[in-house]
């Protein structure tokens, strides 16, 4: 049975989705078969992250029955399978979000794990179901760790299992929350802690998942170890040579 990974935000623009491709493109180099699922049906980006160019179908098309979930998935980096969204602007009604939760029970059986990059807010019930395991992404601010626990909350109200939160763009400055006030603001674990890294913006610009094209980065390291953690294996990042370090030394300056 494909293990199902939610990764959800109480609010947009704290990199849900980019951490929701580059932990499928992890989970991948693991040797796990990953498939990574755009549900983002009004505002979709994920194929833009993982570098797939113009797609000519999409998941909109099997919300409007036209296509099986087998004949929108395409090959991505590390060989995991992306399901590109496709654009509406009506975004999910409760005809669609029945054609999605069929969809997802034909997600081919050799797909160990399929993670879902849920929208951002409350539309994200709508791909929420009993028995998925979901991750919060939130910044280390006071409004956006109060819009994550919302979000807690209507995911264990759909009957998933928040399995921990992300800190993302993490910048160690005395004004964010600590790790302590998130977790006891969240009652969950916080599983990983992404710094603010130029690394991640430079990645996007070239449509290429951070954890490849930077592989010694801070970034990297985290999500690979966020990785490991979530299919129970050990992991110790690769050393950097002296030039790969003097690459990262000047590109954080």
């Amino acid at each position: 049975m494909t293990r199902v990974i939610v990764v959800a935000s109480g609010k947009g623009g704290v990199g849900k989705t980019t951490i929701a491709a580059n932990l499928a493109v992890a989970l991948s180099m693991f040797g796990k078969r990953v498939a990574v699922l755009d549900a983002d049906v009004v505002m979709a980006n994920l194929e833009i992250i993982l570098g797939l160019k113009n797609p000519p179908v999409a998941l909109i098309d099997v919300l409007k029955g036209r296509l099986e979930i087998s004949d929108v998935m395409y090959e991505g980096p590390e060989g995991v399978k992306i399901i590109p969204a496709g654009i509406t602007l009506d975004g999910f009604n409760e005809e669609n979000m029945e054609m999605l939760k069929a969809a997802l029970r034909e997600i081919p059986r050799d797909i160990e794990i399929l993670v879902i990059d849920a929208p951002a807010g409350r539309d994200a019930a709508m791909v929420m179901d009993e028995g998925q395991e979901v991750i919060i992404v939130t910044t280390p601010q006071v409004s956006s760790v109060s819009d994550a626990l919302k979000m807690k909350l209507l995911a264990e109200r759909m009957g998933a299992v928040t399995i921990g939160a992300i800190m993302n763009m993490v910048e160690g400055k005395a004004r964010e929350l600590s790790v302590q006030e998130v977790e006891n603001t969240l009652d969950t674990n916080v599983i990983a802690i992404l710094p603010e890294d130029e690394v991640v913006k430079e990645a996007l610009a070239y449509e290429e998942p951070f954890v490849l094209r930077y592989p010694y980065s801070e970034p990297t390291k985290e999500m690979m170890k966020l990785a490991a953690q979530l299919i129970g294996r050990n992991y110790s990042p690769p050393p950097a040579s002296l030039l790969e370090r003097i690459i990262n030394f000047l590109r954080r300056r």
